[in-house]
């Protein structure tokens, strides 16, 4: 039985706008350590982990995050493993997130001129010293703006997530819709909320931008 699109509708979006950042959260988290070691790996690994790593970047890039969820969320039956839709979700936005912002850092990482590994190193420190007190710092200053926007794209990619059966904000959107039958008015409201959560992100990446270059 339809009913009129109410409060109580409203909530419920909510509800999936919490599943929603969730998501976002465990895949950014989750991507942002694996992409550290990509990142790494790609820009100051010996040639093996560097050819392994741009296989990897190009991989994930190179192939759409819908695949990717399908190929998570029925490869692990295959091998005999029962998991979730949340767990294949969870897995796949984070090997996406991790190829891009690897990627991202990587190309971070480089851009530190090389006279400062050769001032660390002057002063007997070790490669990982180098890296952790005068190469990742003043990386991490150059990479801050670019990862603050993807966290952006990252909240809208969760909406994929729906085809697997993910109850995230979009899946939320479509049951409402099934139960009023009046997707024009559910679907503004769903998109007003995607923007609510990624507006301000993309606002605070373009604050940053602009910051850390005009203390350059």
């Amino acid at each position: 039985m339809l009913r009129e699109f109410g409060t109580d509708d409203i909530l419920l979006l909510l509800t999936g706008a919490q599943w929603t950042v969730l998501l976002s959260l465990i895949a950014f988290a989750g991507g942002g350590i694996l992409g550290l070691l990509v990142a790494v790996g790609r820009a100051l690994g010996p040639t093996p982990v560097k050819l392994i790593t741009e296989g990897f970047i190009r991989i994930v890039q190179g192939t759409p995050l819908l695949g990717q969820l399908f190929l998570f969320y029925f490869g692990f039956s295959i091998f005999g493993f029962d998991v979730s839709a949340w767990v294949a979700v969870s897995v796949a936005m984070i090997f996406f997130s991790s190829a891009f912002l690897g990627d991202v850092w990587r190309g971070c990482i480089e851009a530190v001129p090389k006279t400062q590994w050769e001032a660390a190193e002057a002063l007997g420190m070790s490669f990982f010293e180098q890296l952790r007190y005068v190469i990742l710092p003043q990386a991490i200053r150059i990479a801050v703006p670019p990862t603050v926007g993807f966290m952006a794209q990252i909240v809208k990619n969760t909406s994929l997530s729906a085809v697997v059966g993910f109850v995230d904000l979009l899946r939320v959107g479509q049951l409402v819709t099934a139960a009023t039958f009046e997707p024009f008015t559910v679907y503004l409201v769903v998109a007003f909320m995607y923007f609510a959560l990624c507006y301000p992100l993309s606002q605070w990446s373009r604050h940053l931008e602009k910051k850390f270059n005009a203390a350059h």
